[in-house]
């Protein structure tokens, strides 16, 4: 996973599937404290520590967390904090999973085991450290100006978890939502936080609508 997760990063920008997310690197200054919400291997964190001031990755599952050290470490990303936890709407303990297909892990859709969550739920379960983003130590000091989003249908709880350092930050968020009740809740609440939905075409950010955009990625903007 270490050869593969450096050559994503070097061949990144060269991914047009990956627009959406350079663009987003785009609104990211040399000042920014930004988040990392489920780093994984540490493909998008390496790219994210190269635009911000700093970076705070969160990953909870050992085994992409063995991965993210060892390419933080090559690509020398010392402005990368990293907190190995999971987030969530509560503090605690939460079994994660990292699917298997046959004997082939998918570490790209490790996720929390949850009921509303019906797909790729065989393969390794992991129990690990569950925090709300408004309670990780230290966080609260921080101006949080950008966060990146992506926990395979956990995204709602993770929002919950986090209104206070919304409200306080008005950060950018771009965040990968597939078309479920998850996305549903995540669009509610966001706009009750006072934000707009987004989505990147063209080169230009517009408003969001069901009827015509076919997106997983999205930019919630503070209005």
């Amino acid at each position: 996973m270490f050869a593969f997760s450096a050559f994503k990063i070097y061949t990144l920008k060269w991914d047009k599937k990956e627009n959406d997310f350079f663009y987003f690197l785009d609104q990211i200054s040399g000042d920014d404290t930004v988040l990392d919400i489920g780093a994984n291997i540490g493909i998008m964190s390496v790219h994210m520590s190269r635009k911000a001031s700093s970076v705070i990755a969160f990953e909870p599952v050992p085994e992409n967390l063995t991965t993210l050290k060892r390419i933080l470490n090559f690509f020398n990303a010392k402005n990368v904090v990293l907190k190995e936890v999971a987030l969530g709407e509560k503090n605690g303990e939460i079994e994660m999973v990292m699917p298997k297909v046959g004997e082939v892990k998918m570490q790209g859709l490790s996720h929390v085991v949850d009921e509303s969550i019906r797909d790729f739920n065989e393969g390794i379960k992991y129990k690990v450290a569950l925090s709300r983003l408004d309670d990780v130590a230290g966080l609260s000091e921080k101006r949080i100006t950008a966060i990146k989003m992506d926990v395979e249908n956990y995204e709602y709880p993770v929002l919950k978890g986090a209104e206070e350092l919304l409200r306080k930050n008005k950060p950018i968020i771009y965040i990968e939502l597939w078309e479920n009740d998850n996305r549903e809740n995540c669009f509610r609440f966001i706009k009750e936080m006072g934000y707009e939905i987004k989505v990147l075409m063209n080169g230009i950010l517009v408003s969001f609508d069901k009827g015509i955009h076919n997106k997983q990625n999205f930019f919630f903007i503070p209005t």
